[in-house]
């Protein structure tokens, strides 16, 4: 046996913790054959190959809905067999469900049956322990009722202050008006609004109305039920400080506003936002992803070198707040790395979106290997939104990582142990010290 299958094998065997999903607590497992197939980052692969529909389906669909997207999506499905993504769809069928075949037009049907059959709580947490999974981390939205809790940790994704929307430069304002509007915190506005979305804000029309709302949003943080909060950081906005008198103008002219104003609007309130939170007495771990920008349905990997260090001065400027990136742009990842290494309270988390392909994923792992402590790198989340993607993920990863330690043993950097202990910390150590995740029973 080769040093890389027996370390995938001890690796296979290695708890780990799930850092940051979308998993809901009212539909745990995949529902049907949709939820596995039309996870968004294989409909990007279908779009790709020819699909007409290139948009996310809507999470609390109709059967019929389902239906019809997989009836349109299924002649494509030969064409993104070669896709790690789909690698991830045979995992899930195989592993979980026996099926081993490929999806036709003939048995897709009974595929959906099989795994609609299956979907329940107590499969749910089969599929958790099947993946080696301790405990994962979600939206605290979505944890609804507390009925999985003992699965789950929560995090605050609650307002993207510094995230942009494609051909829309009042965001920041959008956002914070959402959450000035809520009494607790909900979930968040979708990429894509409707005009029903934008009648339900409460409008902010002055700085004082801007002030409020950040105070109303930082009062509201429930501290003690969320270990994270999480949002994004966009490229396409210059990050800099600016003066009340400068946001002040920049609300007059909001009906017309341009790149200029939308710069103008994230940075007062983003900067607003990191000085209540610092000045607030909490110890929470902001996290936010970073290096994927709006297209018309999903996202592109983008990000500015000058954005890197725009981020560095924000971190350096706020040593009472802990700072975690996602990264989905491997070409700044290096950069990443020399950052963290110098700002003590800047770490990393594994690999996001567009970075979560095999050779991208094994690139990250091994920059971070040689350039990081393990204690400012989280060595896994699955970003999913059923636990059936988190498993195929976690294997998914658990294989590039066992080729990343290989090549270290195999030149003589690590011997075998040292590799194992360093996965462990990735792992386990440094979500439980970074981010306080914990096993249930603890």
């Amino acid at each position: 046996m080769s040093i890389t299958s027996e370390l995938f094998q001890e690796l296979s065997h290695m708890p780990v913790y799930d850092a940051h999903t979308h998993i809901g607590a009212d539909h745990l497992t995949a529902r049907g054959l949709d939820d596995v197939l039309l996870y968004h980052m294989v409909i990007s692969d279908l779009y790709s190959a020819g699909c007409p529909s290139g948009s996310r389906i809507p999470e609390y669909r109709t059967q019929d809905l389902a239906h019809a997207r997989l009836e349109e999506a299924i002649p494509y499905v030969p064409l993104v067999q070669n896709t790690s993504c789909m690698w991830g769809v045979r995992l899930i069928l195989r592993d979980l469900y026996g099926i081993d075949e490929p999806i036709t037009r003939d048995n897709w049907r009974e595929i959906d049956r099989a795994i609609a059959a299956k979907a329940s709580p107590e499969w749910a947490r089969e599929i958790f322990h099947r993946a080696g999974i301790v405990r994962g981390c979600t939206e605290l939205w979505r944890g609804h009722d507390g009925r999985a809790n003992d699965m789950f940790q929560y995090s605050l994704e609650w307002a993207f202050f510094t995230r942009c929307q494609w051909g829309q430069f009042d965001t920041s304002l959008l956002e914070l008006e959402h959450a000035w509007g809520q009494e607790v915190p909900g979930a968040p506005l979708p990429v894509t609004l409707s005009p029903d979305d934008l009648s339900r804000l409460r409008p902010i029309r002055t700085l004082e109305d801007v002030d409020a709302a950040i105070a109303h949003y930082v009062e509201r943080i429930p501290y003690g039920k969320v270990i994270s909060a999480a949002s994004h950081l966009s490229t396409d906005i210059n990050y800099r400080r600016v003066s009340e008198d400068e946001m002040a103008g920049a609300l007059k002219r909001r009906d017309r506003a341009t790149p200029a104003e939308r710069d103008i609007y994230a940075n007062y309130i983003f900067e607003k936002h990191l000085e209540a939170v610092q000045s607030s007495g909490h110890d929470l771990l902001l996290q936010f992803s970073f290096g994927a920008e709006p297209l018309p349905y999903e996202s592109g990997s983008k990000l500015r070198s000058e954005s890197v260090f725009e981020l560095a001065q924000i971190v350096a400027r706020y040593p009472g707040i802990r700072f975690n990136i996602f990264l989905s742009s491997a070409h700044q990842n290096q950069a990443l790395c020399t950052l963290a290494r110098e700002l003590p309270n800047l770490s990393l988390s594994g690999y996001w979106w567009h970075n979560f392909f095999p050779e991208i994923v094994r690139r990250v792992m091994s920059e971070r290997l040689d350039m990081l402590s393990t204690a400012k790198q989280v060595g896994f989340f699955s970003d999913a939104y059923c636990v059936d993607w988190a498993y195929a993920k976690a294997i998914m990863v658990r294989a590039q990582l066992a080729q990343v330690l290989a090549q270290r043993v195999q030149q003589g950097q690590y011997d075998a142990q040292t590799a194992l202990e360093i996965a462990r910390q990735l792992f386990q150590d440094t979500p439980r010290n970074l981010l306080g995740m914990r096993q249930s029973e603890e």
